[in-house]
């Protein structure tokens, strides 16, 4: 469109190089959410955010040292651990989120993978939260070719799983599982035609460039990720990361632009990290091309702004909540 980068052509492409990615951090900021907000008008309806809710179904006990999860068993922290709930006690909290205007519910669970044994429950979860008309999706840590075949016959629509940051800085934040295992995690998703949920953590000690490669891996996979997570660092005391200096809200809202612009056509979800947010600067990560947030009081077991306070911003802002598809195949 005219007056926008030359980078941001509004389509997906699947060869973006670094340095490519960083000339678009480094755009005058005015001028990038000019061009985030131009190729998010070509793609989705600029008004429209969705909305998921996400439960813990299995906390705490986590044997994967990820530095900034009060969850792994690794940290001291106050988090009590609990066992994988029974499924009614998922519905029961489903169909709560269904009444307080969530399209889609997420369960996640404390695993560095799930065992053969828990996948009938969890497959019985799936099939209910879907039989409650709302979308269905999952983070459970990496998962074999078969167990994703499990979720996909269960009728699974979305498979989370981050990449949290950059190859060269992923081993400043996890030793127990490497980039490659998450790599082929997504890999088994997308071959079985479940949905893939992948994005990143931002304020965990990365710089630009961090964020920038990122970016590019999620880029120039071969199918970019239907839905693009970015998390602002919730910091917990107890966790190797607590302590970290806060990141910049305008640096945050450049990420969310420049993963629109890279992502034309993804859902990109305003998640962890909302309470430490101001409505301002929500607002201008929607108008940088978020479309997508969670919502409820807690996401796993941090901290989240209430259904009734976004409700409120969105009326504000004059958005509507709805079910936000990716426009096509990317």
């Amino acid at each position: 469109m005219q007056g926008t980068h030359p980078l941001a052509t509004g389509t997906p492409r699947h060869d973006w190089t670094r340095d490519q990615a960083q000339t678009l951090f480094a755009l005058p900021f005015n001028d990038l959410l000019f061009t985030a907000q131009s190729v998010h008008r070509q793609n989705f309806d600029p008004n429209a955010v969705q909305v998921s809710s996400l439960l813990s179904i299995k906390t705490g006990a986590c044997p994967e040292d990820c530095a900034y999860c009060p969850q792994s068993v690794r940290h001291e922290t106050s988090l009590e651990r609990e066992a994988l709930m029974e499924v009614q006690a998922v519905m029961a909290a489903a169909a709560k989120a269904k009444a307080a205007g969530a399209s889609r519910f997420c369960m996640g669970a404390a695993w560095r993978s799930p065992k053969d044994r828990d996948m009938d429950k969890v497959e019985a979860m799936v099939r209910g939260v879907r039989e409650l008309g709302m979308e269905t999706c999952m983070t459970l840590g990496m998962l074999t070719a078969e167990q994703a075949q499990r979720l996909k016959g269960a009728g699974l629509d979305y498979y989370n799983h981050n990449l949290d940051t950059s190859a060269e800085y992923y081993g400043e934040i996890i030793t127990t599982r490497s980039y490659q295992d998450r790599l082929d995690t997504l890999a088994h998703v997308r071959d079985a035609g479940i949905n893939v949920c992948c994005g990143g953590i931002l304020g965990m000690g990365e710089d630009e460039s961090d964020r920038a490669g990122m970016l590019v891996t999620l880029a120039n996979l071969p199918k970019h990720p239907e839905s693009v997570p970015i998390n602002l660092l919730v910091q917990v005391e107890g966790t190797p990361l607590f302590g970290r200096a806060p990141v910049d809200g305008l640096d945050f809202v450049r990420t969310i632009a420049v993963t629109r612009i890279m992502m034309p056509h993804s859902v990109v979800r305003l998640s962890a990290g909302r309470t430490d947010m101001s409505d301002e600067m929500q607002a201008l990560c929607f108008f940088a091309g978020a479309n997508s947030v969670f919502y409820g009081e807690k996401l796993l077991t941090t901290p989240n702004p209430e259904a009734n306070e976004d409700m409120a911003l969105f009326g504000r802002l004059g958005m509507r909540t709805e079910r936000v598809q990716p426009p096509l195949a990317s």
